[in-house]
């Protein structure tokens, strides 16, 4: 590990091997083909690689999104999504974007329904929010006030 200054008097910790952190989410879905055209089609996603029926790994700017057959995880594993329940209940996806306006234009443009229109909230910052096919909650946001 090293050590480097962020501000005067702080420092943070970073991994040898990269000097910026990067977080990639990995979402289980029922219908991979569905999943993947709602974040190509709605959110501007594209496709990075895919192994048909079982993966899709979908970029957009440094943001990656791994989407796994859920069908082919084990009944014991520990996100195993049983029948009745809806993934990815208490977790927010929040995709930070440079123009909002334009992604929004681009989903109501799409067949996914929006759930809230762009709104220019009491912090500053301008978000809508999508749930795409399987019910994960999308939050899409600027980058700056707007």
């Amino acid at each position: 590990m090293m050590c480097r200054e962020i501000s005067p008097g702080r420092s943070q910790i970073l991994d040898r091997e990269t000097t910026a952190p990067v977080l990639r989410i990995e979402l289980f879905v029922r219908d991979l083909d569905r999943s993947r055209d709602f974040y190509v089609d709605a959110l501007g996603f594209a496709v990075a690689r895919s192994t048909p029926g079982s993966y899709a790994a979908l970029m957009r700017d440094g943001a990656t999104i791994g989407l796994n057959l859920a069908a082919n995880l084990p009944a014991e594993h520990p996100i195993f999504i049983k029948p009745g329940e809806r993934p990815g209940r208490g977790v927010e996806i929040v995709i930070a974007v440079q123009d909002p306006d334009a992604v929004f234009a681009r989903a109501n443009a799409s067949r996914w329904p929006v759930e809230s229109p762009l709104t220019l909230r009491s912090w500053g910052l301008k978000d809508f929010r999508m749930i795409d096919p399987d019910g994960y909650y999308v939050r899409v946001t600027g980058l700056s006030p707007g």
